[in-house]
């Protein structure tokens, strides 16, 4: 799969500066860590944002890749639930009779 030039910088942008290793973010994105690692060698930023900024963004992206494993993570358990969930509201509770 050929990735576009945007896509590949916006990969070196989140390894540089999420704060996640290269290995989780190589498997978020789908690619290989051999293939993150040269795309931060060939576009790399030749200047980098430092001090209170850096930090602000590097946060900043880390909670939007947490904000989306956390969406796909609730459509997962929605989609597992809705079938349990349906059965139980289709079948009356069971009294059990207790002297």
């Amino acid at each position: 799969m050929k990735h576009t030039e945007d896509f590949k910088r916006e990969a070196v942008r989140i390894a540089l500066s999420s704060g996640l290793s290269r290995t989780r973010v190589a498997t978020d994105l789908g690619i290989g860590q051999s293939t993150l690692a040269k795309w931060i060698v060939d576009y790399r930023p030749s200047e980098l944002v430092s001090g209170p900024q850096a930090d602000l963004a590097r946060e900043n992206e880390r909670l939007r890749l947490e904000n989306r494993m956390l969406r796909e993570e609730k459509e997962i358990l929605k989609t597992d639930l809705k079938i349990p969930l349906k059965k139980r509201l289709r079948e009356p509770e069971r009294k059990v009779y207790q002297p």
